[in-house]
């Protein structure tokens, strides 16, 4: 089993930036790849952006590239995705998630943290 704490979601200004992080614990991650992903009432759930833990490959939407990056910490387990300029069409709930290398399916989750940008 994988636990996924995400973190530092909040309310931000439009064109501002926050970090949210995903602690993992509970087993090795090192095989996984790790993604993040946002999700508004109503709305179909978007691929936001990912990585794999032990490696340099990363994938980005296209709503994301050039203003998002995620990364990942070793010796703290956790990954990162530093939002920059943010818009209000960024304002959904962002989950962690994280699945073995070359599973089809995202295995493991965390609970979600909000971000709300305002206009």
């Amino acid at each position: 089993q994988v636990q996924l704490v995400e973190s530092g979601g909040g309310l931000v200004q439009a064109g501002g930036s926050l970090r949210l992080s995903c602690a993992a614990s509970g087993r090795t991650i090192s095989n996984y790849v790790l993604g993040w992903f946002r999700q508004a009432p109503g709305k179909e759930r978007e691929t936001v952006a990912a990585i794999l833990y032990s490696g340099s490959s990363t994938y980005y939407a296209d709503s994301a590239r050039g203003r998002f990056t995620i990364s990942r910490d070793h010796a703290k387990n956790t990954v990162y995705l530093q939002m920059n300029s943010l818009k209000p069409e960024d304002t959904d709930v962002y989950y962690c998630a994280a699945k073995y290398r070359g599973s089809a399916s995202w295995e493991y989750w965390g609970q979600g943290t909000q971000v709300t940008v305002s206009s």
